[in-house]
């Protein structure tokens, strides 16, 4: 946990950025009957009666400190879908960054392994010296900043009905690039001195 709360009081550095990244997954739901338009006294009306078209996986990352946040719409939650999220984050978002400090939980996909059962070898050596990871404590994946975009994109943009991954992607693409355009920092302010105070049960007695 210090870890971690200590890694977010770095100060902001291009060639070494904090990067936070966590995934959930979304339900595809379509409309067995088409919603009754929006009309004078009443708002669109939805059957109760609905389809499942699946599951989909966002896989989310976000620069707390230049209010920067990525989102992959995936079909699948496997080693290899977190693996070429990760190559794409380093070699297309952040190709000039020496070294990206990465928060994450601990989840069995979220490792240095599923690049080396993915690429080759020497591809997954040069990912994994790029990396500088710092994992949540268990029963603390909400010290993960990107949980409170997870939480943002959930509330802002998927709190409805959507039929398939392909207009989930596209609806999640124009949220994106509206959050990026703001450009807001997120400030984190929890420190270790009130995990201290509030966690005390976590902490053994000396």
């Amino acid at each position: 946990m210090e870890d971690v709360l200590t890694v977010y009081r770095l100060p902001h550095n291009p060639l070494f950025p904090v990067v936070c990244m966590d995934e959930s997954s979304k339900q595809l739901v379509g409309e067995v009957h088409a919603p009754i338009p929006a009309a004078p006294g009443h708002g669109q009306i939805i059957d109760h009666e609905y389809v499942r078209n699946g599951v989909a996986t966002l896989f989310v990352e976000v620069e707390p400190l230049a209010g920067r946040r990525h989102v992959a719409v995936t079909e699948r939650r496997t080693r290899q879908d977190w693996a070429h999220f990760i190559k794409a984050m380093l070699d297309e978002r952040y190709p000039e960054a020496i070294k990206v400090r990465l928060v994450m939980d601990n989840l069995n996909t979220h490792d240095l392994a599923s690049l080396y059962q993915t690429f080759p070898p020497a591809e997954a050596h040069r990912l994994a010296e790029r990396l500088e990871i710092h994992y949540t404590p268990k029963h603390g994946s909400w010290l993960n900043i990107a949980e409170i975009e997870l939480s943002a994109l959930n509330g802002q943009c998927l709190q409805r009905r959507i039929p398939t991954i392909d207009i989930m992607r596209h609806e999640i693409s124009a949220w994106q690039k509206h959050r990026n355009n703001r450009g807001a920092p997120i400030n984190w302010r929890f420190t270790t001195e009130d995990a201290r105070i509030k966690l005390i049960r976590l902490y053994p007695k000396l």
